[in-house]
């Protein structure tokens, strides 16, 4: 044998008895219990991972949740200023519209007021006009004392029927 053969075996023979004091003393043991305990520990922590990711997707479906609600009360506050800016823009337009007939009908009543007033001033100052003109015209018609008479009863005549 050379001696690269019995440094083979001596290697062997070492190897042996030192993975014999390694199982007299239950190393393998402690091995297997610390990668145990590691595995463990790992399965812990997926676990928690995996609580934890649940955790979220729910706090995530309730938020995606609490925005939607959010987003169609906006909606529906949109859609009521809406409604109600609508319902004001209709109010206002009614209470324009009955504001100007009111205008409207009150202009007329004074312009008829006015032109009630103008026509009883013409017609006034028509008597009076036809009143003297009649007074001026009896008074050249008839002389004397009957003339003068006549010309009384007839303007006396006139204004009580005018008037």
């Amino acid at each position: 044998m050379t001696a690269t053969e019995w440094a083979t075996i001596w290697v062997g023979v070492a190897l042996v008895a030192f993975l014999g004091v390694l199982a007299y003393y239950g190393v393998p043991g402690l091995l297997t219990g610390w990668l145990d305990g590691r595995a463990e520990r790992i399965q812990r922590e997926l676990e928690e991972a995996r609580r934890l990711r649940e955790e979220a997707q729910a706090l995530l479906a309730d938020y995606q949740r609490r925005r939607q609600e959010a987003e169609e009360e906006a909606e529906e506050i949109v859609e009521a200023a809406r409604r109600e800016a609508d319902a004001m823009t209709a109010e206002a337009r009614a209470r324009m519209r009955d504001y100007v007939e009111r205008r409207t009908r009150a202009v007329e009543a004074r312009i008829a007021q006015a032109e009630a007033q103008a026509l009883a001033e013409v017609k006034a100052r028509a008597i009076d006009v036809a009143a003297t003109a009649a007074a001026q015209v009896l008074a050249k018609r008839a002389a004397g004392a009957d003339g003068d008479r006549l010309v009384e009863e007839a303007i006396r005549s006139v204004r009580t029927r005018l008037h």
